[in-house]
């Protein structure tokens, strides 16, 4: 555990979309801690509410009531202007579309956040994650001109060189093969290992979900159990139960 206090929480969070008979409730309620330096995957069957958590947790959707905090900041007290500053300067995203900017080469890319805060790349640090993601000949490459896998990795560079509170992934392995993903997942786990990162991840894959300190499972906006130090068989063995 690093420094006190949680890196994000959420308090009797509650999330539907639609209204009368129409209403879905996507969130039931939840109450969960993130632990800083800690690695956490969100897992649950489809519609279970595990997306929405996590965009609700990272200020990219809002709570219908209830709470989600980064920190001490509660993001409902957030306008969008201070919702879009919080997450360029405090969080970072990797998703299951790279969502690079297809003009930019990977350096480009990598610095995009850090430029738009208006702060300096720390040079040794970006020279030190592109060393370790194995970039350094790719950054003048663009997007079109790069491998799923390592287009992947750019987006993890990005995440990680503005050292944010949290990095968020939304099925960060979704669309990469087993070698690439196990890479990208690697990269996660030393990033918390080494680094003191906090990262948050929602995957499908108990293979992914294998990698983190703490899997939370989902089912009907609701979590419904826990695993601590998991290993593949039994996250597989928590979901085959979920699915009945």
């Amino acid at each position: 555990m690093g420094d006190g206090g949680a890196a994000a929480r959420a308090a009797n969070l509650v999330k539907t979309y639609g209204r009368g008979e129409a209403e879905v409730v996507a969130l039931d309620g939840v109450d969960v801690e993130f632990a800083r330096n800690e690695f956490t995957a969100i897992m649950g069957p489809s519609g279970s509410g595990k997306s929405t958590l996590m965009h609700v947790m990272a200020g990219l959707d809002t709570a219908t009531s209830g709470s989600a905090y980064i920190g001490e900041t509660d993001l409902s007290k957030l306008n969008d202007k201070e919702l879009t500053a919080l997450r360029r300067d405090r969080l970072g995203f990797i998703f299951q579309s790279f969502n690079l900017v297809p003009t930019l080469t990977a350096a480009e890319n990598i610095a995009l956040p850090t430029d738009i805060a208006g702060r300096k790349v720390d040079q040794a640090w970006f020279d030190e994650v592109t060393r370790r993601l194995g970039l350094e000949k790719r950054l003048t490459h663009r997007p079109a001109e790069l491998s799923g896998g390592q287009q992947q990795r750019v987006a993890c560079a990005r995440a990680l060189v503005s050292r944010p509170e949290i990095i968020f992934g939304d099925e960060p392995t979704g669309n990469l093969d087993s070698n690439a993903s196990r890479e990208v997942l690697d990269i996660l786990r030393t990033a918390v290992d080494e680094d003191g990162q906090t990262v948050v991840i929602v995957t499908h894959d108990a293979k992914a979900a294998s990698y983190a300190d703490r899997v939370i499972f989902l089912r009907d906006g609701n979590i419904v159990d826990e695993l601590r130090n998991p290993d593949m068989d039994t996250i597989l063995r928590v979901m085959s139960g979920m699915e009945d």
